[in-house]
């Protein structure tokens, strides 16, 4: 089993009034592919942006997820799971942030 991304895409969902960052653990171990995938699954969820906003890029890796903690935490190879707009912290290894 490869290891996954955790991926930020800037969304404006219909009930939301600006554009928060949505987080998605994706289950590819190519980073590209991952971003382009969490985009895919963003793009259901609202608008997805066309420039950074704030500072933020509307797509960006924030780590790699290794294969035990995809384990523990559920994710299967190539699975995409929809986190919400709240940050992440269980997903996220410090020391393998991007």
């Amino acid at each position: 089993m490869a290891g996954g991304w955790l991926i930020g895409v800037m969304v404006q969902a219909p009930e939301e009034k600006a554009f928060l960052r949505h987080y998605y653990a994706v289950g590819f171990d190519d980073r590209a592919k991952a971003e382009w995938t969490g985009v895919d699954h963003a793009l259901k969820a609202g608008v997805v942006a066309s420039s950074p906003i704030d500072g933020l890029e509307p797509v960006q890796a924030i780590a790699q997820v290794p294969a035990t903690m995809m384990k523990t935490l559920g994710l299967a190879d190539g699975q995409v799971r929809a986190l919400g707009w709240q940050y992440p912290r269980r997903w996220i290894i410090p020391h393998l942030a991007v």
